[in-house]
């Protein structure tokens, strides 16, 4: 387990049901393995004093982020239904950052982008770490080389010293490699990686 203090907050990336349990639509193998060690990260955090964010994808029934309108991805965590619920067996207590809202990509907890023009805005995650003072993240969640990869960037660049727990991980794989590949861009883009 890492350090936690109030300088600190461990962000938990989209553990939900879609992606964590094996009927989800886009069920990351091993999803459900990581539970457990991410439940110990949080009871480490909060004893620690430190903040714990939870992001969660929080789609429209349409977006262009979705294979059925023109994206790459089955239909997944569509706002109000069981897929987009975060995992029952997580311990959830704290903010939760939802993202991808109004049918924008939202691969990191920090930034969204409308998959048709390339804009990007930033979500709630950034201020509200900067409000409690955050200093450092601890990153864990749900898939590596796609939403734990893009907010781990997305931290280090927003000046957060950060770790990512790569057993509290899973990728996709949707090419073979992904995951390492990943790994390997996070820790180019100055993330350290456990």
């Amino acid at each position: 387990m890492q350090p936690y203090d109030d300088k600190t907050a461990l962000v938990v990336v989209d553990v939900q049901n879609d992606f964590t349990d094996p009927r989800g639509s886009l069920y990351v193998h091993g999803g459900e393995e990581v539970v457990p060690l991410i439940n110990q990260e949080i009871a480490a955090a909060r004893s620690g004093g430190s903040l714990v964010v939870y992001t969660q994808d929080w789609h429209p029934e349409s977006t262009p982020h979705f294979q059925k309108d023109g994206g790459i991805w089955p239909v997944h965590c569509v706002r109000g239904t069981w897929g987009a619920e975060l995992y029952p067996d997580l311990d959830v207590a704290g903010e939760i950052v939802q993202k991808g809202t109004d049918g924008q990509d939202g691969y990191s907890g920090f930034t969204v982008r409308d998959p048709r023009s390339g804009d990007t805005q930033g979500t709630e995650l950034e201020p509200m770490l900067r409000e409690h003072g955050t200093e450092r993240t601890v990153v864990v969640g749900l898939a590596t080389d796609y939403c734990v990869k893009e907010t781990a960037i997305d931290a280090v660049a927003k000046g957060f010293s950060t770790t990512v727990l790569l057993d509290a991980t899973r990728p996709v794989d949707l090419e073979p490699g992904d995951g390492d590949r990943a790994v390997a861009a996070m820790r180019a883009a100055g993330a350290e990686i456990v």
